[in-house]
């Protein structure tokens, strides 16, 4: 199986690497301007989920623990030291499910828009929802989604939201030990701010921070959420 990782030079200090995992049918491409943004303080990988953008197709349609243990392989072969993840959206249930089956992988995380919403676990209300924040996205970003809708394929679009509805991350959130940043976009719907305070109360060591905009802050808030997550990592993760 091959994993797409675009990573910038090593870290010109001691932080631990950061992983961005993306979320349900795009790539790292929307990722990059918050890669770009941490690339000078930290060494940076940004990658493509089995099936999704530039990484090889595995054959059929994973689930969020398969998409978890594909990630643990590839961190292992690429012999990287334990260090932090940052996943948005569907990337944060991918994420949390390392954290907890794969503990000595992760020093902390953080989680950009993390799905599912408890109060709407229905592919209906996602997807409204999904339709409501795009209306939100910067524009230019669209060309982007659409490339990478078009690589996923509608089939492995479907099935991975089907898989996503019935991950229950509030049951794994208790389970974390690390410390973790939750963000939400002051103007999405995708994760309404009641499921943000909820998510963080579920986390032992957790904290909110909330980024002006939509659901995907990594693309439209980057400089913002770049601070947001230096100052975590330097106050939580490297104190």
């Amino acid at each position: 199986m091959d994993i797409h990782d675009r990573a910038s030079p090593a870290s010109p200090n001691a932080a631990p690497p950061l992983v961005m995992v993306h979320g349900l049918a795009v790539s790292h491409r929307y990722l990059m301007p918050l890669a770009a943004k941490l690339a000078g303080d930290l060494a940076v990988h940004v990658i493509d989920l089995p099936g999704f953008g530039l990484s090889s197709d595995p054959g059929r349609v994973l689930n969020v623990a398969e998409h978890a243990d594909h990630l643990a392989g590839w961190l292992e072969a690429a012999e990287l030291p334990p260090l932090v993840v940052l996943g948005n959206s569907f990337g944060c249930q991918v994420a949390v499910d390392l954290a907890v089956r794969y503990p000595d992988r992760v020093l902390g995380l953080v989680l950009v828009g993390p799905t599912m919403d408890p109060a709407a676990r229905t592919a209906s209300r996602q997807i409204l929802r999904w339709v409501g924040d795009t209306a939100l996205e910067d524009p230019l970003q669209l060309p982007i989604l659409a490339r990478d809708l078009r690589d996923a394929g509608p089939l492995r679009v479907v099935g991975t939201l089907a898989h996503a509805l019935h991950d229950p991350i509030e049951h794994k959130l208790p389970l974390i030990s690390v410390p973790v940043l939750v963000t939400r976009g002051s103007r999405e719907p995708i994760v309404p701010m009641a499921w943000a305070r909820a998510a963080t109360r579920l986390l032992p060591h957790g904290e909110l921070a909330v980024v002006p905009g939509p659901h995907n802050a990594n693309y439209a808030a980057a400089d913002h959420l770049a601070d947001l997550v230096l100052a975590f990592l330097r106050s939580r993760v490297l104190a």
